[in-house]
């Protein structure tokens, strides 16, 4: 534990200098709006910076945005968006406003960010060896409102450029799961760069739109009070914020189009079609659809149940490439040393829902509540038969903590029968991994966040004891 505590302030240097270097050897592409609420439904279509655990109760403007990481087609006439400047210790960004060039790069319809992610991890006891590591990782991240640009009426271009360094944790953990998603992707080990989302945004009305380009996955999975499924301002286990059962359907950067009909100014039908073959870190040009395809209806029900607000889905995805049942998938730790056979085609299916519990009266942006997944896939390529989860978090319940964000939950992971018969002798698997995770986020200022992290594994392979990961993360947004 000591070792945790002495690496925090060689996790926030690091973050600053990884930064800079970043920065110079590649030009940040840029970044998406802040902010965006957790009320909004996780949704294939989003390709969106995770928010923080902060879920509300956001009026039309702000949900679309949330949904499409753009404006309706003639949204009402919102707020003036607040500067980047300001005191030091008050500002939302470290740099400011670039000395009034950030406010007016928006007010041309340009939105960047940047931030920079560091998580050192301590697996204190259990898993395949105890270990200790670091890895980070920079996000870039632009958004183009294209009326605003000079372009045409309801045009968006969103972009997501990645850099990531270090070594993961979750090797050493003898866990599917990993301890931090945030660390595995784009590839879990060494320093790497990746332009993983060029997305095509047109809104035809205030109720449709469609969407093409190159696609960030992991970032659709937005599920109020987790906090996003990258693992930047919520929960760091891959079993609290991506469903597993979609794991070997759904890649993490591939190319995709799509629609989602609206109401309210929430999708409540979305479809997408998406290249199965995942290409993070490459342009995929040459294995362009070459592999089969992938379908992902979804439906989501915004509710009302005791007068606040939440949701209830269903996501469905059937892909038709031919996998192996150990094939690497871009969401889980690689399962290697094996072989198996191919089979043909492979589906999905999950229930997920939110519900608030409490709002602030004084802010509805301040509040705190519950959210749940269950899913069921095929028995053979899918690694997993069903998976569950179950969490409880948002905004602090300390008053004076307004920016502070925590977090409890747990999953239960259910192998195939294919995947434990495989090789029990060579690598035994359980039928089944479970895991709890706790977290609290504070903001040390607004542009700053240390959340400490404590999770509780009992891991899928038999070799593997029990385990306890602590870990420190530390985020800055430039």
């Amino acid at each position: 534990m000591r070792k945790l505590y002495f690496g925090l302030l060689a996790t926030v240097a690091v973050g600053l200098t990884h930064t800079g270097r970043g920065a110079a050897q590649n030009p940040p592409p840029a970044v998406l709006p802040d902010g965006l609420p957790t009320a909004v439904p996780a949704d294939p279509l989003t390709v969106t910076q995770p928010p923080a655990p902060q879920p509300g109760a956001p009026g039309a403007f702000d949900a679309l945005q949330g949904i499409t990481g753009c404006a309706p087609a003639e949204p009402p006439t919102p707020p003036a968006p607040p500067p980047y400047g300001g005191p030091f210790l008050e500002r939302q960004k470290l740099l400011g406003g670039w000395f009034g060039a950030r406010e007016r790069l928006r007010d041309h319809g340009v939105t960047l960010d940047i931030h920079s992610t560091n998580i050192i991890s301590d697996l204190a006891n259990g898993g395949l060896r105890e270990s200790f590591q670091q890895r980070g990782r920079i996000d870039y991240l632009m958004h183009v409102d294209g009326e605003k640009a000079g372009l045409w009426k309801g045009s968006f271009i969103d972009l997501h450029a990645e850099m990531a360094y270090g070594t993961a944790i979750s090797g050493y953990t003898g866990a599917l799961e990993p301890a931090n998603i945030a660390q595995i992707l784009p590839t879990p080990n060494g320093y790497v760069g990746a332009l993983t989302g060029v997305k095509f945004t047109q809104a035809l009305s205030e109720r449709f739109i469609t969407f093409f380009g190159k696609i960030n996955t992991a970032e659709a999975f937005n599920q109020p009070f987790t906090g996003g499924a990258l693992g930047v301002d919520g929960f760091m286990n891959g079993g609290l914020t991506i469903p597993a059962v979609f794991v070997r359907t759904i890649p993490y950067s591939t190319y995709g189009a799509g629609f989602a009909y609206l109401k309210g100014a929430e999708p409540v039908f979305s479809f997408s079609l998406f290249d199965a073959n995942n290409t993070p870190t490459r342009d995929g040009f040459d294995t362009f659809f070459d592999n089969g395809v992938v379908f992902v209806p979804q439906v989501n029900v915004p509710t009302k149940f005791f007068g606040l607000p939440g949701h209830q889905g269903l996501t469905g995805s059937y892909s038709t490439k031919r996998y192996t049942i150990i094939d690497r998938t871009a969401f889980i730790n690689p399962i290697l040393g094996l072989t198996a056979p191919t089979k043909s085609g492979s589906w999905a299916l999950s229930y997920n829902f939110d519900q608030t519990l409490y709002v602030a009266p004084d802010n509805p942006k301040r509040s705190w509540g519950t959210f749940g997944n269950l899913g069921l896939a095929d028995q053979n390529p899918s690694p997993f038969r069903w998976f569950a989860n179950i969490g409880f978090g948002g905004s602090s319940p300390i008053a004076s903590r307004k920016l502070d964000t925590f977090g409890v939950g747990y999953y239960y992971l259910g192998l195939n029968n294919a995947l434990q018969n495989l090789a029990p002798r060579l690598l035994p698997f359980r039928d089944h991994e479970q895991g709890v995770e706790m977290f609290y986020n504070c903001a040390v200022t607004p542009w700053c966040h240390l959340t400490p992290d404590v999770q509780f594994v009992i891991p899928a392979q038999k070799r593997a004891d029990a385990l306890t990961v602590f870990g420190l993360r530390a985020k800055i947004d430039f």
